[in-house]
């Protein structure tokens, strides 16, 4: 299409046109055996994508649902254990926010925007709590910074130190371009969303859930309804799901999950990896700088400091000409950061022409 604008940003990102082709299948009944066959397809791809012999709980919604369905399902009503929450940005400190709506106890533990979360400063926060936490939150990529903080270092001292707490990690713009080895790293909820790094329209999300994290929702009474792991679960297990699901994007999802896998999932890391790498070079060649603190810097979505003090609006008005769009800041950061998401299916070329736009917006 010529008006079609190619998208930059963390989400909704670019949808390749063959998958959004997939969707246009013909309709079929939920509660048939061409649905069954379909979920298990697909219940089966998910595991690989998420490195789990255990379960990937689907839902439509946005990640946001499954934010609410670990509170939920995984923190008790106890208020001297709770969860702490592990807050470096905009995102993360709105999961911790869903976890008081839920009538949850909140330790948070918060870092200046741009900063990781330090493997440090999760062991005083475990040792200063009087009793274990039920739970421990992780965003693994906070969107809003572009920091990409240290999961399996977080992991190990939370294993060494409250090996009953249990690891809930948002991964929705990790998951797909970066590997987390759910069974490997002995993880409870990692979950993510369509629109990001699995290249989908937005409308579903999806959680790895473990054994022990299933136990814990037994022994929590008010877990709700649509997010109630043990109903997703009781459902999982016939190939069903409890309440009517977006058929049309699990069209889409069983198709790019076959191209994921047939490009090859360590390839596809390598491909992020090498995006942002390209990016990360961009930006400093350029005159800007980098958000996130050196060595925590992400994978899939580059925040890069305004230091030339473009106007990022004008900016894009700019490469809307150019059939582009990339984003701007989140929240405080608007104007003072941008933002250039490198996920999904785009490669090194989408890259090479964005910069390339970029170069003239400033040159001119």
């Amino acid at each position: 299409m010529s008006n079609h604008i190619k998208l930059f940003i963390p989400g909704p990102v670019e949808v390749r046109e063959s998958i959004l082709q997939a969707q246009t299948a013909p309709m079929i009944g939920h509660r048939g055996k061409a649905f069954e066959t379909l979920y298990n397809r697909i219940h089966e791809k998910l595991c690989r994508v998420f490195f789990t012999n255990q379960r990937v709980l689907l839902s439509t919604s946005s990640g946001t649902g499954l934010w609410e369905g670990a509170a939920r399902n995984c923190v008790s009503d106890d208020p001297t254990r709770g969860v702490l929450a592990t807050v470096c940005g905009a995102f993360s400190a709105r999961w911790a926010d869903v976890f008081e709506m839920n009538g949850k106890a909140v330790t948070r533990l918060t870092v200046e925007q741009g900063c990781a979360i330090k493997p440090e400063r999760v062991r005083q926060a475990i040792l200063e709590h009087p009793a274990p936490f039920d739970a421990i939150a992780i965003v693994h990529n906070e969107t809003s910074t572009g920091v990409m903080n240290p999961l399996a270092e977080i992991v190990a001292v939370v294993k060494e130190l409250s090996p009953d707490t249990l690891i809930l990690v948002d991964a929705v713009s990790s998951l797909g371009g970066v590997k987390i080895d759910f069974d490997g790293l002995g993880l409870d909820v990692v979950l993510t969303s369509s629109q990001k790094c699995f290249g989908l329209p937005p409308g579903l999300a999806f959680a790895a859930v473990s054994d022990r994290a299933l136990e814990r929702a037994k022994t929590i009474k008010n877990r709700g309804y649509y997010f109630d792991f043990i109903e997703l679960e009781k459902f999982r297990l016939k190939n069903h799901t409890p309440a009517t699901p977006a058929i049309s994007l699990m069209f889409a999802l069983d198709k790019q999950l076959d191209d994921m896998l047939a490009e090859g999932l360590d390839a596809r890391f390598a491909r992020h990896a090498r995006m942002a790498a390209m990016t990360h070079e961009w930006v400093r060649s350029r005159g800007f700088g980098l958000f996130a603190e050196p060595g925590y810097e992400s994978l899939t979505v580059t925040c890069a400091s305004n230091t030339r003090n473009i106007d990022v609006s004008a900016l894009n008005k700019y490469l809307a000409t150019q059939g582009l769009h990339i984003s701007d800041g989140y929240g405080s950061l608007k104007g003072t950061t941008f933002r250039i998401a490198h996920m999904a299916d785009l490669t090194d070329a989408d890259l090479s022409e964005l910069f390339a736009a970029i170069d003239r917006f400033l040159a001119g």
